[in-house]
């Protein structure tokens, strides 16, 4: 007589239909009180059998209702869904799912996330590193691990193997620069009356981000200021962009006010009446968003327009490829020339706002002149004396 199975053990039974044998459990009820069976199956009774004692200890993990279907793809595309709401859809988001459409899901978007190892993933980073920057190789571990995270606390997988993975060195990128004080006065000199001239002086002249200044409004700049006030108050900018969503914006400090140098005021000046005359050459194509620096129509420029206006302009400059250069190596040129001037690494990291000096020495570490020398060159002035 065939010894029945302990209640708890679910059940064995063989398909005369699929010649297979099939194991069952019973994991309890739904809401709606519908009894949950999951199914395993194996051509002999010991796969059957290890089917079931899977199906069961994931039962007791917590993942009875993972679907063994459940792919890589199907969890980045829930972190891209979901799990960026703060976000800015146009710019982080964008760019998240730029690098998952084009890296992490035509590499590892079928495999079944139940089966992916630590030596797939490092596997796949290793081949990525071979043909992008380490940045960018750190970017995709990035959204790869924070998919599996989501997916791991939603109980579709067990425990998150990206975490365990090492981040490859990928290729070395272009780095970046910045302009000399001849140089950054040759362009300042080069630019004036051009379209982007009064975008170049503000950039270069206050360390504004890109992706502030591109949708700074007029009515966060004021170019007159209050110099009668008790403090006089001087022309300035608030540079109050937000990155996310919900209004934040990138770290605290980067919501900031800006005093604007003489040069960038008459600069702001020049192009306020030179954006008055597009306008009426527009006609009715304006749309008006109230943009400092819009494009002939009135509307946002994106990061490709700026870029392009930025090298047209850079062609009046003798000396300079304007190949080799990007918008953003303005801010750099900022940083680089506040510090050879001697202004502390604090006061710099307050004006292009960052959350602290760690993160103006890490990324512009090239253009900031180490403390230490402070100390030699005071004590041989001492000494000498």
């Amino acid at each position: 007589m065939t010894k029945r199975r302990s209640r708890g053990d679910g059940g064995l039974h063989w398909d005369e239909n699929r010649q297979r044998w099939i194991a069952t459990a019973s994991l309890g009820y739904t809401d709606a009180g519908k009894r949950i069976v999951k199914r395993g199956s194996g051509k002999t009774k010991t796969e059957a059998k290890a089917k079931l004692k899977e199906i069961i200890r994931d039962h007791e993990d917590g993942l009875a209702i993972a679907p063994g279907n459940y792919t890589v793809k199907d969890a980045v595309e829930n972190w891209l869904e979901h799990g960026l709401a703060e976000q800015d859809p146009d710019g982080t988001v964008g760019n998240y799912r730029t690098l998952c459409d084009q890296h992490i899901i035509p590499g590892l978007g079928r495999k079944k996330l139940r089966d992916l190892t630590a030596d797939h993933v490092e596997r796949w980073l290793k081949d990525r590193a071979q043909n992008v920057s380490t940045r960018t190789v750190t970017l995709l571990h990035s959204c790869l691990n924070r998919s599996v995270k989501r997916a791991m606390a939603r109980d579709r997988v067990k425990r998150n193997v990206v975490e365990l993975c090492s981040i490859p060195t990928g290729q070395p990128g272009r780095p970046s620069k910045s302009l000399t004080f001849l140089q950054a006065e040759a362009v300042l000199e080069a630019v004036e009356g051009d379209l982007m001239e009064a975008y170049i002086v503000a950039s270069l002249l206050t360390g504004g981000r890109t992706e502030e200044l591109r949708p700074l409004r007029w009515s966060n700049v004021d170019l007159d200021g209050q110099p009668y006030a008790v403090p006089p108050i001087p022309p300035h900018m608030e540079v109050w962009r937000s990155v996310r969503r919900g209004g934040d914006t990138k770290t605290r400090k980067s919501k900031r006010t800006l005093a604007l140098p003489n040069r960038c005021v008459v600069a702001l000046k020049r192009h306020r009446l030179r954006q008055e005359e597009q306008r009426i050459a527009a006609g009715e194509r304006w749309k008006e968003n109230d943009l400092v620096f819009a494009s002939e129509v009135g509307t946002e420029m994106d990061a490709a327009n700026v870029r392009r206006s930025f090298r047209r302009a850079l062609r009046k400059v003798d000396g300079i490829d304007p190949a080799d250069w990007t918008p953003r190596e303005l801010r750099h040129s900022f940083v680089s020339l506040l510090s050879d001037s001697g202004l502390r690494s604090e006061e710099i990291s307050r004006l292009v706002g960052h959350g602290d000096t760690a993160t103006t020495e890490r990324v512009y570490w090239h253009q900031i002149r180490p403390v230490i020398q402070t100390g030699a060159t005071t004590m041989d002035r001492i000494f000498d004396g």
